[in-house]
């Protein structure tokens, strides 16, 4: 009873452990982000001018405030490949011969004293693996922060709702104002520090995922 109480109780701990939290639209921390309204403060020498709001006359009109918006061109590609083998073998041998005393052979009811003992083991491994991903596409993300470098940080998230359920994009990141093209755009292979995700929900995304007891008996918890 107790053996089954302990097992139990680890099918229920792996099962809590292996459900991801549910995802879904306006989550607060890729909540798009609105500057601040600034008073309109009157200046001195009665000028309309404010510094801190104006772009350099010969530059482009690039997104560099918190709240502004960038386009960024998702174009991801990997690919990874490795292979290992691995042969191993052990012979052993260890003999005794029969035991000699004055007078004859030693003998023990009648049989004679000897020893004889042999091992041999052999192991045989493979593996072989390969992966390839490739992400295309757009997303337009907010300036959440600017650091005291200049550079930014951006942050958004995109939901595509389909016949069976969602698909969503989420991007997080630094760039660095040089990096964004006069069209307000970026390539997502200039974002450092980037965390890129693209999955689904509803009733498409779930028959493509394990239950949580299948990935219990597939996990390294389980000792078979």
């Amino acid at each position: 009873m107790n053996k089954l109480l302990v097992i139990a109780s680890c099918l229920a701990i792996a099962g809590c452990a292996s459900m991801n939290t549910a995802v879904v639209p306006d989550d607060p921390e890729f909540a798009p982000v609105y500057p601040e309204e600034v008073p309109v403060e009157a200046k001195i020498t009665g000028s309309l001018f404010a510094q801190d709001q104006a772009n350099n006359l010969y530059s482009d009109k690039k997104a560099h405030r918190v709240g502004d918006i960038i386009v960024v061109n998702l174009a991801e590609r990997t690919q990874a490949s490795k292979s290992a083998s691995n042969d191993l073998a052990k012979d052993k041998n260890f003999n005794l011969d029969q035991i000699t005393v004055p007078g004859g052979v030693a003998t023990i009811g009648g049989n004679p004293i000897e020893l004889g003992l042999g091992q041999s083991s052999a192991f045989a491994g493979a593996a072989d693996a390969a992966q390839s991903n490739s992400l295309n596409g757009n997303i337009s993300v907010n300036v959440i922060r600017v650091l005291a470098n200049g550079n930014l940080i951006i942050s958004g998230e995109k939901w595509l709702m389909l016949n069976n359920g969602n698909e969503y994009i989420r991007l997080t990141g630094i760039i660095r104002p040089e990096d964004v093209s006069p069209d307000n755009t970026i390539t997502s292979l200039r974002i450092a520090n980037a965390r890129i995700q693209y999955g689904g929900t509803g009733d498409f995304a779930n028959t493509t995922e394990q239950g949580w007891l299948s990935k219990f008996f597939n996990g390294p918890v389980w000792p078979f």
